[in-house]
């Protein structure tokens, strides 16, 4: 009895760690959190991170993909919420696009700028930005990158994408970016 409990176990562990994509990973719906707490999202957050009609192989748009803008593996930023590493569901299609596409791609590379707000010391906020890089490779990783197809490096609050001082403009500086070399 118990060698049967083990093997149906050992089945259903092994069924729920299938690859096969489903449905609902394709086309995650965004979650608007920030909207409901009164926050304004950054612009490049507005639009759908959802499936992609153009398929992953390097060759099949204009020769290449990356900057297809109908095509999800043009989308290169993961945002954050405040002193936070964790990736939000909404990124996870792009980020798993992306380590879709360097796993078909062994000889290609990228590097995650991991990049923070300006609040915080200089010390924390590098911190923060390695954090927030390697959850994004480690993501990536997990997804069938290899680790040498990944570098990572923390610019902190030295490369903001705006330059407010009000939420919105530190809601866009809370980010990754996915940067492939001639990018």
């Amino acid at each position: 009895m118990k060698r049967l409990l083990l093997a149906v176990l050992a089945s259903a562990i092994l069924a729920a760690c299938s690859s096969t994509p489903t449905k609902e990973q394709d086309g995650a719906a965004v979650e608007d959190r920030g909207a409901a707490a009164g926050q304004q999202k950054p612009p490049s957050q507005s639009q759908s991170t959802g499936p992609t009609t153009k398929p992953l192989d390097p060759n099949a748009v204009s020769g290449n993909p990356l900057k297809d803008p109908s095509n999800i593996l043009s989308k290169r930023s993961v945002y954050f919420e405040l002193d936070s590493n964790v990736v939000k569901e909404e990124f996870k299609p792009m980020v798993a696009a992306h380590a879709r596409y360097l796993q078909q791609n062994r000889n290609q590379k990228m590097t995650v700028q991991g990049n923070t707000d300006e609040r915080g010391s200089r010390e924390y906020n590098l911190a923060l930005g390695q954090r927030r890089a390697d959850a994004v490779k480690q993501m990536m990783q997990l997804l069938g990158a290899q680790s040498d197809q990944i570098e990572t490096v923390s610019f902190g609050e030295e490369k903001p994408k705006s330059t407010g001082n009000d939420e919105s403009s530190w809601s866009e500086n809370r980010r990754a970016d996915l940067v492939y070399p001639n990018d």
